[in-house]
């Protein structure tokens, strides 16, 4: 403590962002501050504080600063050390699911329409569609009633040959020149009206068709147009009546016991509810608002800022603006009603977090048992020298020396962190050797510790092998090699026995089989397997598919990379029909036909 006391001494008045860390070295918790003086040193006073903040305050042994030049750079930079340290006292948002969004490129001449979950300012975008609705189907919509077109060939001065998508007339053809740019232009507005809410049009044409296929007698396609017009109207239902149509929120609201933590949003655009989400939490250090404030702040590095929040916590309303502004150059409204259609929206979002977190009480403490609490034990059972944190497991795969390929997965708290996953080429081992590509890898993952690297790579406080003695033997030779003093085990597959090193020797160790610790290694070993075997069957299929085109008269190494790169292994060119090998880069229609007669023959 008295480093400590003499560290509060030299606070500065500046925004910033502090580090607490444990007796490892371990960060345990991160936070922001207008005045970095005034906060870090409320930690250490002697009043009453809630238990979450005095647990993690008994176990600070050091704290670190960083400046910053304001607070929106503070809140930036906490949700970056917050994702990359994980720490134990911090609210951690782990479900980062981003919903697809509808993009219309209105920046082109001939705008097209795409699929896509990252929100710029390039376009509009028209989502996110959630809650049982497909973003497909919208966008099929707006191909047959409003025939935008969806794929991005390039439009020129020369005409292109109309393809399949303008054959079913989906699309207006620009690129043939069966359009001119100002009859384009007003689908594409009609378009975007539908987009924005107004379905009314969209219904009655493909009612329209729908009849047409009915009377034809194919019924089918007539089923495919009903199930579209049945979409529709559900989408309509969802239309708040009491609240304009230009209205895009996200209501928010929070329920905490003082240990375990909820957080429920129902996302309202263009007037619409498009859906809603609960996220199950553990509480953590800091007053609620500071909570509440670096919560949504995760949330939305993932996601598209609404014009409006709506809540009633309080949260740092001009920081959060600022930091909103920052991200999409537009005011965000920070709204808490009192009375009217939104405060009824509010109400139902606090009803769905507290009921949400009366449920998952249990959950997430049965998730603690496997990920948190069997690490703890994984350190008490094995005599690990450090919590492990981060666990990291390595795996190899091949076919009789072919296609060599190494993983690397990564388990933070016992949780599975795929951001973190790497995968290797083996690069210098001749044939089917298991332990020389073990030893490869290794060396190439920990020659990174202790240079730049270790930034992207941060130095993990165990690490797992999938293997036996000889397996943790060939691994400790690179350990020793290397001067790496970090925890190294071994799991054997048949009897699940672990081996712990110890200087020169391994230790056996049975663990129950019933027991987390025991399930948290073996979860880790078959991911690291899973990972693995993946990227050995793409690699495989790649280098397959290009074996195959050679066969192919007329397909040199440009249309080959061409079609590899579209469609990525043999089962997917297989299934592709003619219309859709044309439209690869240097594929036409004639040497299409001849690589589906060729599938057709020869596989």
């Amino acid at each position: 403590m008295d480093v400590i006391r003499e560290k509060l001494k030299l606070l500065p008045d500046s925004p910033g962002v502090y580090l607490m860390l444990d007796k490892d070295g371990t960060v345990i918790y991160v936070g922001k501050a207008r005045v970095l003086k005034n906060r870090v040193r409320q930690y250490f006073h002697a009043s009453p504080k809630p238990f979450k903040v005095q647990a993690m305050v008994e176990n600070v042994a050091d704290f670190s600063y960083i400046v910053a030049p304001t607070e929106v750079d503070a809140l930036a930079l906490e949700n970056t050390l917050i994702k990359k340290y994980k720490p134990k006292y911090n609210i951690l948002l782990k479900d980062d699911k981003t919903y697809p969004y509808i993009k219309v490129h209105t920046r082109e001449e001939f705008p097209r329409v795409s699929i896509t979950r990252k929100v710029g300012k390039d376009g509009k975008y028209f989502g996110p569609f959630m809650g049982g609705i497909r973003c497909k189907e919208i966008l099929d919509v707006v191909a047959q009633v409003y025939r935008l077109r969806t794929c991005s060939v390039a439009i020129t001065e020369k005409s292109k040959k109309p393809c399949l998508e303008a054959h079913l007339r989906r699309c207006s053809a620009p690129c043939a020149h069966l359009c001119t740019k100002e009859e384009y232009a007003a689908q594409v507005d009609k378009a975007l009206s539908f987009l924005a809410g107004n379905y009314e049009e969209a219904e009655a044409k493909l009612f329209e068709k729908m009849e047409r296929f009915a009377e034809n007698e194919e019924f089918e396609l007539a089923m495919e147009y009903r199930e579209k017009i049945e979409m529709l109207k559900k989408l309509r239902l969802r239309r708040i009546t009491a609240m304009p149509r230009e209205v895009d929120a996200d209501v928010w609201a929070f329920a905490s016991n003082g240990l375990y933590a909820s957080a429920s949003v129902l996302v309202i655009r263009g007037g619409m509810m498009q859906g809603s989400r609960n996220f199950a939490l553990e509480e953590g250090a800091g007053e609620r608002g500071e909570r509440v404030t670096s919560f949504l702040a995760q949330f939305y590095e993932r996601q598209s800022f609404p014009h409006e929040i709506v809540t009633d916590e309080e949260t740092d309303d001009a920081l959060l603006i600022a930091y909103a502004r920052g991200k999409t150059g537009r005011a965000l409204n920070v709204v808490r009603p009192k009375t009217g259609a939104k405060r009824d929206l509010l109400d139902m979002a606090k009803k769905n977090a507290a009921e949400y977190l009366e449920k998952s009480i249990s959950a997430i403490e049965h998730k603690n048992d496997m990920t948190k609490n069997a690490c703890e034990r994984l350190q008490t059972l094995l005599g690990l020298s450090k919590y492990p944190k981060r666990m990291e497991c390595y795996d190899i795969s091949n076919i009789s020396g072919v296609d060599k390929v190494g993983s690397m997965v990564v388990f933070t708290d016992g949780e599975a962190d795929k951001y973190a996953y790497r995968r290797f080429r083996i690069r210098t081992v001749e044939g089917a050797d298991d332990f020389a590509s073990l030893k490869e890898v290794l060396s190439r993952r920990l020659s990174k510790l202790g240079t730049e690297e270790e930034e992207r790579f941060p130095r993990p406080q165990l690490i797992v092998i999938d293997g036996g003695k000889g397996q943790l033997s060939a691994v400790a030779e690179i350990f020793d090699e290397l001067g790496v003093a970090i925890d190294l085990v071994s799991l054997a597959k048949r009897e699940e026995t672990v081996y712990v090193r110890e200087g020169s020797t391994a230790r056996k160790v049975r663990l129950d089989r019933r027991d987390y610790a025991l399930k948290t290694l073996q979860r880790i070993r078959d991911e690291a397997h899973r990972f693995a075997i993946t990227y050995f069957r793409n690699l495989h299929s790649k280098r397959n598919l290009a074996s195959v085109l050679e066969e192919i008269e007329g397909i040199g190494k440009n249309k080959r990379t061409a079609l590899t790169e579209r469609f990525g292994t043999i089962d997917k060119i297989m299934r592709a029909s003619e219309e859709e090998l044309a439209r690869t880069e240097g594929v036409g229609q004639e040497l299409a036909a001849r690589i589906r007669r060729f599938f057709e023959e020869k596989l």
